[in-house]
C-alpha cells in the first residue's frame, strides 16, 4: 500500500514523539531559561501511541521513529518499544536518543526489537558539548555510544553544525567514519528558537561538503527507499560514511516522506508549518477509522514546502523537545 499526499510524494515515515522531557538542554533546541512542561495528563499514554502506531502502518506508514524530548527519560519505554516492533507489516523501528542513557539501557532496547539509533552528539570536546548541551556528561554519552555498538546497533551520530561553536570539529567527525562503521550526518542549524541574529550560526552543507573534500574523497550513495533527507557519501576504504542534512540552504521538500506525531497527540506534516491536527478526539472515541481519517488528512494538507531560507523564516519560535525534531 503506497500513502501519497496531495502531490505525489510517498510518505512512508512517521516520527512519534513519546515524551516532552529532556535531560539536556541544548541551545539550538530550547531557550536558555528553558520551556514550561506538559502535564502528566496531557501527554498521550502508551496505549494510545501504540494505537497512533497501529492505524498509521495500516493506512501505508512502515517506517517509525520514536523521539523525544530524550524517549529514554519515560518509564516504561522498553516495553512500549516490544509492542511497536511486533506491528505486523511494520519495516524499521528506530530511535533516536542524546545517549545519555545508552550505556544501561542499549541491551533492553536491542532486546524489545529497536534496530537502528541515532545518535545527537555536537561535540568530542567535553567543554564544547557541555557548552551546547548545558548540563551535559560527554563521557556518558560516549560511553553509552560504545555499548550501543557492543550490542550491534548500526550507529548514526547526527551532528547540529554551528559557525563559531563546534564547525571546527567537523573533520573530527568525519574521520570517525573512516575508522570504525558510524554514519556522521552533519546538520545545518535550524532557526528553531528564532534565536536573534540566527543566520550567523548557519554553516550551509556546500560548505561542509567543500571542508571535507580537502581532506577526503567522496562518493555519492543512492538514497534508500525509506531513508531521511540526508545526501549520503561513502569515503574509499572507510567502513563509516558521511552526510549532510540541509534544511535551510537547500530544501528537500519535494522528497519529504514523513508525518510526525507530538507527545500530547498534536500532528503535523512539516516541522516548520504551524498548522496541526489534534488526534485526541479521534483517540478517545475508540475509532481506528476515524483516527485513520484524520492522518488521512494530515498527508493530504502537507505541505508543498517550509517557509524558510538563508535569510529569514516565517514561523514561530518552538523547541524541538516539544514536537519531536
Amino acid at each position: 500500500m503506497r500513502l501519497r499526499d496531495s502531490i505525489g510524494r510517498t510518505i512512508n515515515y512517521l516520527r512519534l514523539s513519546v515524551t516532552d522531557r529532556c535531560n539536556l538542554r541544548c541551545s539550538y533546541c530550547m531557550p536558555e531559561d528553558g520551556i514550561g512542561k506538559h502535564a502528566h495528563g496531557d501527554i498521550l499514554s502508551y496505549e494510545e501511541l501504540y494505537k497512533i502506531a497501529c492505524v498509521a502502518v495500516s493506512i501505508g506508514i512502515d517506517k517509525i521513529r520514536i523521539t523525544g524530548g530524550e524517549p529514554l527519560v519515560r518509564k516504561g519505554i522498553i516495553g512500549f518499544l516490544h509492542q511497536l516492533s511486533e506491528i505486523p507489516r511494520l519495516k524499521q523501528l528506530v530511535l533516536t536518543t542524546n545517549g545519555v542513557l545508552l550505556e544501561k539501557m542499549a541491551l533492553d532496547l536491542r532486546a524489545a526489537g529497536v534496530q537502528r539509533l541515532n545518535i545527537s552528539l555536537d561535540s568530542l570536546d567535553p567543554q564544547t558539548f557541555a557548552q551546547i548541551s548545558r548540563c551535559g556528561d560527554l563521557t556518558s554519552v560516549l560511553a553509552g555510544i560504545e555499548m550501543a555498538k557492543s550490542c550491534g546497533f548500526p550507529i548514526k551520530l547526527n551532528m547540529v553544525v554551528m559557525r563559531g561553536i563546534n564547525d571546527h570539529e567537523i573533520l573530527d567527525f568525519a574521520t570517525l567514519a573512516t575508522t570504525s562503521a558510524t554514519t556522521v550526518r552533519f546538520i545545518e542549524y535550524m532557526p528553531a528558537i528564532r534565536e536573534q541574529n540566527w543566520q550567523r550560526y548557519v554553516v550551509p552543507g556546500s560548505e561542509i561538503l567543500e571542508r571535507l573534500a580537502q581532506h577526503f574523497t567522496l562518493i555519492p550513495v543512492e538514497q534508500a527507499e525509506m531513508s531521511g533527507p540526508a545526501r549520503n557519501f561513502r569515503i574509499p576504504g572507510a567502513p563509516g560514511s558521511v552526510g549532510v542534512i540541509t534544511p535551510v540552504s537547500h530544501h528537500f521538500c519535494s522528497e519529504c516522506n514523513r508525518i510526525r506525531v507530538t507527545a500530547t497527540g498534536l500532528a503535523k506534516g512539516c516541522l516548520f508549518d504551524e498548522s496541526q491536527l489534534d488526534l485526541r478526539a479521534a483517540l478517545r472515541s475508540g475509532s481506528s477509522v476515524q483516527l485513520a481519517h484524520v492522518l488521512n488528512a494530515l498527508v493530504n494538507s502537507k505541505p508543498v514546502r517550509h517557509q524558510m531560507n538563508p535569510d529569514e523564516c516565517h514561523h514561530q519560535a518552538f523547541s524541538m523537545a516539544s514536537i519531536g525534531g
